[in-house]
This record gives C-alpha cells, structure tokens and sequence, in this order.
C-alpha cells in the first residue's frame, strides 16, 4: 500500500469576485493630484500679463522676489532679470496678477524706489530695511503694451497729480533742478517737472507744474522770476540780500505773482502757456518801459564805482540802465573824457510819453529830443553821483543844477548827447583839497617850538609850587586849623564865652522888661512926667458890719 493512500486531495480553492471595490490606499495620491490641481489653475487663474520693462541697472532688484507695487500694494512680482543683447540695458520680466491688467496698457510707467535725496527731499528711506522694489503708475490710454521703459527717477508728477503744467523759458537754468519748488507769496504751490535746452543751444525750456487749485492763481499776466539761492547784489543802491525760503537756498527754486497793476489779473491761464522767466523779482515786478532810447553823456572825472547796469534817475526816478563806459580821446583839448551810453525809457518820465505807442522810433527821438532841448535851457545836467559811500558805488543822475551856466544844446543830434556837470562827488573832494592845503599851511614847526618852550616854563612853574609854595601853603593849612580849633572850642555850650554871653542876654531881657512896664506907666498917666509919681495910698482899714438879728419876736 502506498504511503500517502490515507492522504485525501486538496480541495480546489474558490476565487470570490469583487465588483467596483477600489482600496483606501489609491486616495491619497488621487486627493494630491486634486489639490495640485486646484492650485495650478488658481495660480493660472491669477495670473496677469508678463510686462517687460527696460532699466539702465537692475541695482536692488533680485528676480523671485522684488515685488511691484500701486499704492504700497502689491501687484505682482519680478520674474527674471537678464541683459539685454547690446548690453546696453537690463530687461526686467514683470509677471502681474490678473487684478492689475489695467496696468498692461500704453503711458504706464515704472521705476525703481530706492533711498534718493534729491532737491525735492530724502525719498525711499524704508527701503533700507525692506529692500528696493518697482512702483507702478498706471496709464490713461486704452491701448494694451507690454514693453515699457523704466524711469530712473521717480517722476514728479503721477495720475493721481491735479493741477496744470506750464512753460517758462530762460537763457539758463542756473540753479534750478528736477523737483525745485514753485512759490507764490513764499508758499509752495508746485514743482519743476523738466528742462531741455533749445534746439538752437539759446535758452533752456523748463517745465513747471502747479497743483491745484492754485494752479487758478497763474494768470496771462503773471510775472516768473528765478527765485534760486540768495541775491545778493551790491550797487549803487547799497547791499541787498534776498530769498525765497531756506529750501531755495539748497534746491533753488521758481517764484511767480501777477502785478496789481497787470491786465488780465483775475482770468486763469490754460495749461501749457508760455512765459518768460527773469532774473530776480525786481525785473518781474517792473511795469512795462515802453521803447527804449540810447543817449551818452561824456565826463571829465574818473568815473571809478560806475558798473554797467548802474542806474540812471530823473529827479530821482530810475528811467534807464547805463550799457557802456569807454575812454575817449579829445584831440582839442588832449585828454581822455569818459563817455558813458545809457538806455532810458521816455515812458517812464511821466505822462507825457505813457500809453502812446509809435511804430517810427525816430518820431519817439524827435520829441524826447524837443523834450530835453526844454529841460537842458532850464539847467538840467547828468552827474555822476555816490550811490553808497560803503561800497563807493556810482549811478547817474539827470536833475537841474542850479545856477547852471547857458550851453548850446542839440536836440536832433542822434544818439542824443545830454550835457554833465560836476558831481556832489566833485565838490566833496574839491572841499577836501582845500581843507587839505589849509592844514598844509598851518606852520607845525613853529608851533612845536613854542609848545616846547611853553611846556619848559610850565615845569619850572610847578617845581616853583612844589618846593617853595606848596610847604607854605601847608604851614598856612595847620595855622588856619588851630584858628578854627580855637573858635570851635569858643563856641562850645561849656565855654566861659557862652556863659557870659548868656548872663548879657537875660540881663538885656530883663532891662527890656523894665522898659516896657516904665512905657505903659508913662502911657496911661502922662501928667507924672511934671507931678512925679504921686504916692501910693494908704490901705483903707475897714469896719466890720453890725450883726443882724435873725431871731422871731416874743409874743
């Protein structure tokens, strides 16, 4: 018998069948990928527009992390910095959240905030701690961009910026600069925003915004004047110091006012006018000259402290500026004259030229010429005169001269020549020649000579008192003093002198006394200067009275 004849057969094993069963272990991978998913499409639903934006360096930017920003608020975030194929520039990719596609459009500008101090201030001082990031301002044009090229600096003026912009043009810029501050009557009221030199290297066009609403205040007839640093001007008026505020000293500054007397003064200006910008606030508050006319005067004196520009007054009104100041050579009389030209303004003189506007200059010299012919017959004369006696400063004064002598004058010559006289400088120093030779005439040497001898004579005097009167004189001191002791000693209340002399007194007192008893007797009985005084009566002894009986009778 076999071995394994006892040993029955395994029995076939049954296969059970499950129907849309699938294990817990296929969950896990399968909720990942749902969540991965749902985070790729909110990232892509997130997503904006990638910019590309053109910087000249990427300093303080890092691709990842630099974040772009409207309003401290995030709007995306760089994505790459490379270098551009000429390597000229860095190209920056921007990628911008969905929210801020408004910012994919033409005129938006970008640029980096990063710590600056410049003439409008220290900006970007929190940067140094969060790092330096891309501000966004976006633009007004509806047409889409993605390719931009970034500022430099950030820009002065932003969409969020009201007000107007306007132009001024000047022969420089002097000392004015990107964010210089405006002013009107000292308070700021805008900015500079550019300046780009002519196209023909002349002038400098400056760009000027004001914000509102005091951009309202800028009229066609405002004046602008450059109101950088401080004027400081010396002249033939004296010193002068001027500015606008501490901040234009260091960034310069612009200053604009419209004249009361100017037309159009309450009608605001459009944006974009043009004006003139001058040198300092006396140019831009002077009213309109008029047209000008050139006249010379010729002098016989150094005419050293006259400058050009110097003023030159009618009866103390400036009416022009002097323009020349030349050596001439005379050959009659063989020395050299100074001669000086000048521009005056006949307008300025009064009435008599105001508002009258000719287009034939040579009509303006005719009756200017008339004019003076008048003035000059009666003494008026040009004098160089001191404007400061500081800074010796000269300026010309055209005014009657009293007592002048007669001259031919020429009003139709041209230029006009107006005849000078001697300054009040001239008779200043002309007074002082003569105060100088009389000192000069005064005989110093003699009069030392008898000084001496004066002042010898006057030694011996006082060593005469020092050594014979003055012991003297002190010998004479002590005996006066012994007299006075003596008479002060007499005087005193406990002296024989006082007793005796009260002892007179009360017999005179009493002697006066008796006098005036006498004179009263001799008042009331005269007759006893021829009787004598009659004796005195004897007392009269008088007799009691009887006593009275006072008693009642007896019944």
């Amino acid at each position: 018998m076999p071995e394994n004849a006892d040993i029955p057969a395994p029995a076939e094993p049954v296969i059970k069948k499950t129907r849309g069963r699938i294990s817990i272990i296929w969950f896990v991978p399968i909720i990942s990928a749902l969540v991965a998913l749902t985070l790729v499409v909110r990232h892509l639903s997130s997503e904006g527009p990638t910019l590309h934006v053109f910087f000249q360096t990427a300093e303080g930017l890092e691709a990842g992390k630099t974040e772009v920003k409207f309003k401290d608020v995030p709007i995306g975030t760089v994505s790459s910095i490379v270098v551009s194929d000429d390597l000229t520039h860095v190209i920056v990719a921007i990628g911008l959240k969905r929210s801020a596609q408004a910012f994919a459009r033409e005129n938006t500008r970008f640029w980096v905030v990063r710590p600056r101090i410049g003439a409008s201030g220290i900006s970007g001082i929190g940067t140094l701690l969060s790092g330096a990031y891309i501000e966004a301002d976006p633009g007004k044009s509806d047409q889409e961009q993605t390719e931009f090229t970034g500022l430099e600096v950030p820009p002065p003026i932003t969409s969020e910026s009201h007000g107007s912009q306007f132009t001024l043009y000047s022969r420089d810029l002097a000392s004015l600069d990107l964010g210089s501050p405006v002013y009107y009557r000292r308070l700021r009221v805008g900015e500079v925003v550019s300046y780009e030199l002519d196209k023909n290297g002349q002038g400098v066009t400056i760009g000027i915004f004001v914000n509102t609403p005091n951009d309202r205040l800028v009229t066609p007839s405002s004046r602008f004047w450059n109101a950088s640093g401080i004027d400081f001007s010396v002249g033939a008026d004296g010193l002068k110091v001027n500015t606008q505020s501490l901040a234009s000293i260091a960034a310069g500054g612009v200053a604009f006012v419209t004249p009361s007397w100017a037309p159009n003064g309450q009608v605001p200006a459009t944006a974009g006018s043009r004006f003139e910008l001058l040198k300092d606030e006396k140019s831009a508050l002077e009213r309109p000259s008029g047209d000008p006319l050139y006249v010379w005067m010729q002098f016989d004196r150094s005419l050293r402290g006259l400058s050009i520009n110097a003023p030159v007054e009618f009866v103390g009104v400036e009416i022009g500026r002097v323009v020349s100041v030349t050596v001439d050579y005379d050959a009659v009389t063989a020395h050299f004259p100074i001669s000086v030209g000048a521009v005056v303004y006949p307008e300025r003189i009064g009435h008599l030229f105001q508002g009258e506007k000719t287009a034939d200059p040579d009509e303006l010299a005719r009756r200017f010429g008339d004019l003076m012919s008048k003035m000059v017959a009666h003494g008026l004369r040009a004098q160089a005169r001191s404007g400061s006696l500081i800074t010796g400063q000269l300026y010309i004064a055209i005014d009657f001269v009293p007592h002048a002598r007669r001259l031919a004058f020429d009003g139709t010559k041209r230029p006009l020549q107006i005849p000078t006289a001697p300054g009040t400088l001239d008779d200043l120093q002309a007074q002082l020649s003569s105060i100088a030779t009389k000192i000069d005439n005064i005989p110093f040497e003699s009069l030392g000579v008898r000084l001496d001898k004066g002042l010898g004579e006057l030694d011996t005097a006082l060593d005469r008192f020092n050594t014979k009167l003055l012991p003297e004189s002190e010998q004479t001191l002590a005996e006066a003093r012994k007299v006075f002791g003596a008479a002060t000693d007499a005087l005193s209340a406990d002296s024989p002198l006082q007793s005796d002399v009260r002892q007179t007194l009360d017999e005179l007192n009493r002697s006066a006394r008796s006098l005036r008893a006498l004179t009263d007797y001799l008042s009331r009985h005269p007759e006893s200067l021829l009787r004598g005084v009659p004796p005195d009566p004897s007392p009269e002894v008088q007799k009691p009275a009887p006593p009275t009986d006072t008693s009642k009778p007896k019944p």
